[in-house]
């Protein structure tokens, strides 16, 4: 890209987080970012912690829920320039267990962590197609993956999963590539306050892991990074596991099993 070579958009949602910011900033090389979130006051303290952001970055409010926000992120975006990229990265997940499920809470797992991102894409469907290389990443989860709890969340983002994949295979003829990335548990800013609380709660989270460190919110940017460069301009279709190791195995059910009297070998 040269310098009269005018910069793609990129289109960041959940951007007021601590993964959605630390995506904005990484694609701040090569991208415009239109910053979105509903959080409008929490966005804009994120945007100005960037430094040397010039005007290559917006805060856009929006409620990914509703129809006419997104019409109007869409509107909003393109004045920016030319949309290559959406990064679906905000969700939230509300029930822990099937039992505290209620059908409100399951219409807010599957409002935001699923309907959100496609509704997300549809609203720029045609920008990404006319730019001739447009990419989608969506921000899934490890849940979606396999059983940690939050059923309904979990399902949706198995649901984003599956969703990624149609996407590629549907649109890949207009040079769309669509990839997901499964973080696990990652250092953000809610886990540290629940380590405030408890202190052991990286430790305990670690006893599941096989590689004993655990994610940043630089490590799902810089994933988001490589799988929409030229790097990985044959990869679509994939869903990227940002796990430690976690869907790989678990050393803790491991002990479990060897530790046990009657283990006599899988």
């Amino acid at each position: 890209m040269t310098d009269q070579t005018p910069k793609p958009v990129a289109v960041v949602t959940g951007a007021a987080g601590d993964i959605g910011m630390a995506i904005a900033a990484q694609l701040l090389a090569t991208h415009i970012i239109a910053a979105v979130d509903i959080d409008m006051i929490a966005l804009e303290g994120a945007v100005e912690s960037l430094e040397n952001h010039g005007a290559d970055i917006a805060a856009i409010q929006c409620d990914l829920t509703k129809a006419d926000d997104l019409a109007r992120l869409a509107k909003e975006a393109a004045r920016l320039g030319q949309v290559n990229t959406i990064i679906n990265n905000a969700g939230a997940a509300a029930a822990l267990t099937l039992h505290q499920m209620t059908a409100e809470t399951l219409s807010r797992d599957l409002a935001l962590n699923l309907e959100a991102a496609l509704n997300c894409f549809k609203a720029f469907e045609q920008a990404l197609i006319s730019s001739g290389a447009g990419n989608v990443v969506n921000i899934a989860s490890v849940n979606g993956l396999s059983v940690f709890g939050h059923p309904a969340y979990s399902a949706a983002k198995a649901g984003l999963i599956h969703a990624t994949r149609s996407i590629a295979v549907e649109y890949g003829k207009y040079g769309i590539r669509s990839n997901a990335i499964a973080p696990g548990t990652v250092k953000t800013q809610a886990w540290k306050i629940r380590q405030a609380a408890n202190p052991d709660v990286f430790d305990e989270a670690l006893s599941w892991y096989p590689f004993k460190s655990l994610p940043e919110p630089n490590d799902i940017a810089s994933a988001v990074s490589f799988l929409i460069s030229p790097a990985a301009r044959c990869i679509t279709g994939v869903c990227l596991p940002v796990d430690s190791g976690l869907t790989a195995g678990s050393p803790a059910l491991a002990r479990t099993f060897t530790q046990s009297p009657d283990f006599d070998g899988f």
